[in-house]
């Protein structure tokens, strides 16, 4: 294999990955806390898109319960939206783990 070849793989894999980015892109996942009281969810840039919170919470008057909620459930939907783009580049890379820089790349 000569450089001309391996440009042209490394061509043809980045723009795989570009478009496994706007596929994700698209996709969403929701995060959820207090029993599913709270409810975030993210798109696959990693964008807050909706905050649900049920009414039944705000009778508590626990400010910092519901900060707490809410972080929570945004973690969790920030972390699935991470784990959907690992599973998208696993199917481009065959399987293999992608180097430490791709588990904080922004889309």
């Amino acid at each position: 294999m000569d450089l001309t070849d391996i440009m042209k793989q490394a061509q043809s894999m980045q723009t795989k990955f570009n478009e496994i980015q706007q596929e994700v892109a698209q996709k969403k996942v929701e995060g959820v806390s207090g029993g599913g009281m709270v409810k975030v969810v993210v798109n696959g840039r990693q964008q807050i898109i909706s905050l649900t919170i049920e009414p039944e919470i705000y009778a508590s008057e626990d400010k910092e319960m519901l900060e707490d909620l809410i972080i929570a459930a945004a973690n969790n939907a920030l972390e699935q939206s991470k784990q959907l783009l690992q599973e998208e580049l696993k199917k481009l890379t065959g399987g293999l783990p992608m180097p430490n820089f791709m588990g904080n790349l922004p889309l």
